[in-house]
């Protein structure tokens, strides 16, 4: 299962359900419910039926299990939360397989997002990072425990896409 949190209409959210596979789950969360309309629409005109697409803050996920995620993809999502942006973060922890792994990135720090660079130290500082970059990149891999594992193939494949090549330059891969 993957969590892609501030999905918007689902760019990432599709290559992602490609790269789980029919028999996979993607859940979909965006705050702005006009954009999860959009993306349950192309999901379905697409016929992708492991997209589960929720209007929510991604501060509250009561609807995912704990430890049932193996990858959360939290592009751009802290950087755009005026506030709970730590609910957000333990709601990450919380919903992570004990072995799971997340990307999370910034697209801007403070004064234009909303994360300055001693809140995205903090926030890094309560999960593994495998990967980061500086300052100025704003991104980093993380895992809630160091056990070694890397992507499956088909994933790996997956994210051969254009989508996620920049993704995957910045993992080093």
């Amino acid at each position: 299962m993957v969590a892609d949190l501030g999905c918007s209409s689902g760019y990432y959210t599709f290559a992602l359900a490609e790269c789980v596979g029919p028999e996979g789950r993607i859940y979909a969360v965006d705050l702005n419910a006009k954009a999860i309309r959009a993306l349950e629409e192309k999901a379905h005109r697409l016929g992708y039926h492991n997209i589960e697409a929720h209007a929510s803050s991604a501060s509250d996920m009561n609807f995912i299990e704990d430890e049932s995620v193996d990858f959360v993809l939290a592009n751009g999502l802290l950087c755009n939360m005026p506030d709970h942006r730590q609910l957000a973060v333990n709601e990450m922890k919380r919903i992570l397989k004990p072995t799971g792994h997340a990307f999370l990135s910034l697209g801007a720090f403070s004064p234009i997002g909303f994360v300055d660079r001693a809140e995205w130290e903090r926030i890094l500082e309560g999960f593994i990072v495998k990967q980061r970059g500086g300052f100025i990149q704003k991104w980093a891999a993380v895992s809630k425990r160091d056990h070694g594992k890397h992507m499956s193939g088909n994933c790996e494949e997956t994210t051969k896409r254009y989508r996620f090549l920049k993704l995957r330059k910045k993992l080093g891969e």
